[in-house]
């Protein structure tokens, strides 16, 4: 009967354990998570100031993990040849001045914020290692994204995974590319019909890069005008901290349960 009750009590203590070590992010170093860039295509390795970027891209230059020439192909063409006219065959219809707008602003951030270390997951892909996930966005920001975008037209909600990428000649360089088409048998409908609401959108677009957030709790800015300080640093600081204060309960759990455990079974 003992031995069956030290079973039950070391499983629940393993348990505990567990989700003590889950606390940890990547790193617990604050000054890596505040100066982060992603381990991808197009990334520097260290954020730095830039002479100049280009047009919406601009606020970073200050500390960027993204060059001058990256964010002229965000504006001009595309880093990786991405298409967001991809309803053009359906529809007819290219997507709007404004809505595309938005999306460079969130390209600009995805290539340039070296605010993002709280929140980088590793991922197995060819053109990068890391992401980042459950960034909490403001709510503000993301319902202005959707409501720019309401009535442009997309056909599939998952933007990351759902696309098939196939060979054309159709790129913006010219050249023969592999872009992106919408899925077989897939029927375009306005984001507003696709989404139905913006926190579905802001979360599902990018394959939960994103996180809805309320303006009242600490949020990342999706653009800023870069007169003052870059707001997100702010909050990354604030989650950095967070998740050194989790690692550091983490250990302290650990070290505490590897001595009742020691007690228990010398007792």
């Amino acid at each position: 009967m003992r031995m069956e009750k030290n079973m039950h009590f070391l499983s629940f203590l393993l348990i505990v354990l567990q989700c003590g070590m889950a606390l940890g992010q990547k790193t617990s170093n604050v000054d890596e998570l505040l100066n982060w860039c992603l381990d991808a295509k197009h990334h520097k390795k260290l954020p730095g100031p830039e002479g100049d970027l280009f047009k919406q891209c601009t606020p970073w230059k200050r500390r960027a993990c993204c060059t001058e020439e990256v964010t002229r192909k965000i504006h001009e063409d595309s880093p990786y040849s991405f298409n967001y006219n991809h309803c053009m065959h359906q529809t007819g219809k290219a997507m709007s001045r404004e809505c595309h707008k938005h999306f460079k602003q969130d390209h600009c951030f995805y290539e340039c914020s070296p605010n993002v270390g709280p929140f980088v997951v590793s991922e197995k892909r060819s053109w990068r290692k890391e992401r980042y996930f459950n960034a909490p966005l403001c709510a503000s920001d993301c319902e202005a994204w959707f409501n720019s975008c309401a009535n442009d037209y997309t056909c599939t909600d998952n933007w990351s995974r759902n696309f098939e990428w196939l060979e054309s000649s159709q790129c913006s360089s010219d050249t023969k590319c592999t872009t992106n088409f919408c899925p077989k048998g897939a029927d375009c409908k306005t984001f507003k019909e696709i989404y139905q609401t913006a926190q579905n959108f802001c979360e599902k677009v990018w394959d939960h890069a994103w996180k809805y957030t309320n303006d009242s709790s600490p949020c990342m800015r999706l653009w800023f005008d870069g007169i003052r300080e870059n707001p997100n640093d702010l909050i990354a600081k604030h989650y950095a901290f967070q998740i050194a204060g989790a690692e550091s309960l983490s250990g302290s759990l650990q070290f505490l349960i590897a001595m009742v455990v020691l007690m228990w079974t010398v007792y």
